[in-house]
């Protein structure tokens, strides 16, 4: 069966995608291959490579955001960790329904896939706002930035949640058997919010940046996701039949995202840097030595108060040596004078009494 626009069927033939059992007819749509099930004390797990794959990515989302929250000062941290988090919630909820822990025949799953494509269409939302954060069209990490984004988010999810959950029980006009609005968030939406994303991203590099490796990253994590569309949508039955039925297409589509999930991560972390006097943690190699003592860097005080060049052009006399006590100096015996502190009429060590000072006049 062709691709047309508006149907799953081509699609759900091809991939086993959340939604597939819940569209097209009373049963859905069956993949024409897809990966072994696996008996688990007496369980059926569906999918379990990919399920692996869930749990990696649940994981490794974890130490992004843990990074993401380290760096306090970077621009933008409070917004692209809300992407972090929402695709942490949609994979933790799409090991639950690929693995068949929450079974289709469950009058559960509906509700769950309804939620699922909602989620999904946030994140993209998401991730298309957060394009723009770095232009400052809104300062980051202001009220004003945050609840448009999260608003914008939520309105997102729950017109997305209301087509799908509306399109499964067919509700208020939608039909599973025609689900055009479910195809246009579902296919259509991502397809939009991440080429623009990329789109952006590429102007703030070129606009606003010295450093051009980040467009390796964006390179990389466009690279990973269309890659993981192709697998998915071409060659998922060719790979679950040489592959024995051990792992199919969504296997490698859920990888191929898992890597440009943190491509993201390693872009933002490219172009944000952090002010050191308020950052916590920070790596060492970041800070710069501003003591002029340990660079070598001397700075010469010309200020006229403290020395007095002759005309001549020569060097500055030597400041004499301030006096400690009284009109008296530090002097040699060898000049006349003797050694120690010697006031007017004071102490001196050739048994001369002086009419003043130390010791009094009438001896020692």
């Amino acid at each position: 069966m062709g691709f047309s626009f508006g149907s799953f069927n081509a699609i759900c033939e091809t991939a086993a995608l959340v939604i597939c059992p819940l569209i097209g007819s009373d049963q859905g749509v069956e993949p024409k291959c897809y990966s072994r099930n696996v008996d688990v004390a007496g369980t059926l797990l569906f999918q379990p490579s990919t399920c692996f794959v869930h749990i990696v990515a649940i994981i490794m989302t974890a130490i992004m955001i843990l990074h993401i929250r380290s760096k306090y000062t970077a621009v933008g941290r409070k917004e692209i960790v809300m992407f972090f988090w929402m695709y942490a919630v949609i994979e933790l909820l799409a090991l639950f329904l690929d693995s068949g822990v929450i079974p289709t025949s469950n009058a559960v799953y509906p509700w769950a896939a309804a939620i699922y494509t909602g989620l999904v269409a946030a994140t993209y939302c998401c991730l298309l706002i957060n394009g723009f954060v770095g232009f400052q069209f809104a300062e980051d990490g202001t009220p004003l930035s945050l609840w448009f984004l999260r608003i914008s988010c939520l309105l997102i999810f729950g017109v997305s949640m209301f087509i799908a959950i509306a399109t499964f029980k067919q509700l208020f006009g939608f039909n599973y058997k025609q689900p055009i609005a479910l195809f246009i968030i579902y296919i259509i939406w991502p397809l939009i919010c991440v080429p623009v994303y990329i789109i952006l991203q590429l102007i703030l590099v070129f606009r606003t940046l010295e450093d051009r490796w980040p467009i390796g990253d964006i390179i990389f994590g466009t690279a990973f996701y269309a890659g993981g569309q192709v697998l998915l949508f071409a060659f998922s039955v060719t790979i679950c039949d040489a592959i024995k039925h051990y792992i199919d297409g969504l296997f490698f589509f859920t990888l191929c995202v898992l890597l440009s999930v943190m491509m993201v991560y390693k872009y933002w972390d490219s172009i944000t840097r952090e002010d050191l006097e308020f950052s916590v943690g920070s790596k060492a190699a970041v800070w710069e030595v501003k003591d002029p003592l340990l660079n070598g860097e001397y700075e010469e005080d010309n200020s006229s108060d403290r020395y007095t060049y002759n005309s001549a052009g020569g060097a500055p006399p030597v400041p004499p040596m301030p006096p400690l006590m009284g009109s008296g100096g530090y002097s040699s015996s060898n000049s006349g004078s003797s050694y120690g502190f010697k006031a007017q009429g004071g102490y001196s060590p050739a048994g001369q009494k002086g009419g003043r000072g130390y010791p009094p006049n009438g001896g020692y």
